[in-house]
């Protein structure tokens, strides 16, 4: 008995050609982790959001004037395994999701993360966008059982209205 060929393999069983073309020159990726030493040294676990902040500590200052949205992978300790850059905005607004957020904690085989971005205005105070991702991270986490341990907000002291110069979602106890 002959073996028949699915109806790709064969291109004049294809009768619409776009989706014959795109199947035939469809791209796969491999994902992968490239890693720069931030840090060197005894890493402290983070636990607190001002120790969040000391170790986010310049990461911003090669785009001061944009919004940049990164995760911090943590082992079961709660000790930083690494922390990637997400995604890169305007002066108001940084787009991020799930599926970016988590794709670097998976491939780091991250316990718990903590999010981290920041406002170029200086004020910390979350805006509504700010509340939404939160929320939709914290369910996300719980799905995959990857802790998300805190958001913290980092603006500057000068400009928030708590004289802190960050807002934590966790220490606010919205997570």
């Amino acid at each position: 008995m002959e073996a028949r060929s699915g109806w790709l393999d064969n291109p004049a069983h294809c009768r619409n050609r776009n989706l014959r073309d795109f199947a035939f020159n469809m791209k796969v990726y491999e994902a992968s982790i490239h890693y720069t030493l931030v840090r060197s040294g005894h890493q402290v676990a983070l636990n607190t959001p001002a120790e969040i902040v000391e170790y986010m500590t310049g990461a911003f200052d090669d785009s001061p004037l944009q919004e940049s949205f990164y995760v911090v992978c943590l082992n079961r300790k709660y000790r930083p395994l690494c922390r990637n850059r997400i995604t890169m905005g305007t002066a108001t607004a940084t787009l991020a999701h799930p599926r970016e957020v988590f794709r670097a904690a998976v491939l780091a085989s991250a316990v718990a993360i903590v999010c981290v971005h920041n406002h170029p205005s200086g004020d910390p105070s979350p805006s509504a966008a700010d509340v939404a991702i939160t929320r939709q991270l914290h369910e996300a986490g719980n799905l995959m059982e990857i802790e998300l341990l805190d958001h913290v907000i980092m603006g500057y002291q000068e400009d928030d209205p708590a004289g802190r110069g960050y807002f934590s979602f966790r220490e606010a106890g919205r997570l």
